[in-house]
């Protein structure tokens, strides 16, 4: 019974898939967490933030961001132009997602420490 429901479903249509796809990369979660952590960035932040990540990479995550409405760019009318990013109402209703994740690390990280201490 079970395996006719495995055979069936189609993990691309779950939530999980979904949010996966706005997410993963080896960036877009950094980035993400990155304007968490201090509202609005611009893009120079982002890359020492970041550090090895090439310009042409993070350009191309912010807009994939931007383009999922995670993540908003404001560019400031001056020369040289004056670009800032920060979290969508979108962008942060994710952030309770995400922040669970940093809870886990944190908790699983401590955990991980203590025990080899007591080796």
């Amino acid at each position: 019974m079970i395996k006719n429901y495995i055979e069936n479903a189609n993990f691309e249509d779950t939530g999980f898939s979904y949010t996966l796809s706005l997410i993963s990369g080896k960036y877009k979660m950094i980035i993400l967490y990155c304007l968490m952590e201090y509202h609005t960035v611009r893009f120079n932040e982002l890359k020492r933030y970041i550090k090895k990540i090439s310009d042409k990479t993070l350009s191309q995550n912010l807009k994939e961001l931007e383009k999922d409405q995670l993540i908003y760019r404001e560019v400031y009318p001056q020369i040289p132009p004056k670009v800032e990013y920060s979290l969508t109402e979108r962008g942060l209703s994710l952030m309770k997602v995400l922040d669970q994740l940093c809870v886990w690390g944190e908790e699983n990280r401590i955990k991980e420490h203590h025990d080899e201490n007591s080796l």
